[in-house]
């Protein structure tokens, strides 16, 4: 059953430039794994003039999902990128979960 991983970003102005920076690389780098099948973006300003953004990837099985979060810690590692430590530097919030499609 197709998996839909949805992320809900708030960013504040001055952490816009380094959120897209990172956000372009990460999803160059899911679009290549197995099992993924599509990805989009959404964004909107909030009344606090915070940037908010929704990515949806689009996943072939729960399996396939919890490959590519393996493969996204490994290359973190890999290039020494902490997450976690970013999203607070910058004061990012972040809303994370994994969907599925309604039956009818």
């Amino acid at each position: 059953m197709k998996q839909i991983f949805i992320d809900k970003f708030v960013i504040p102005e001055n952490a816009k430039a380094e959120f897209f920076q990172r956000m372009t690389y990460n999803r160059t780098f899911l679009k290549k794994q197995p099992g993924f099948i599509s990805d989009a973006a959404y964004e909107r300003n909030d009344e606090h003039g915070n940037l908010v953004v929704v990515t949806v990837a689009i996943w072939e099985s729960e399996d396939a999902i919890a490959k590519a979060k393996a493969a996204v810690q490994e290359e973190y590692k890999r290039i020494g990128f902490n997450m976690p430590a970013m999203l607070e530097r910058l004061k990012i919030t972040i809303e994370r979960a994994t969907y599925h499609e309604m039956g009818e």
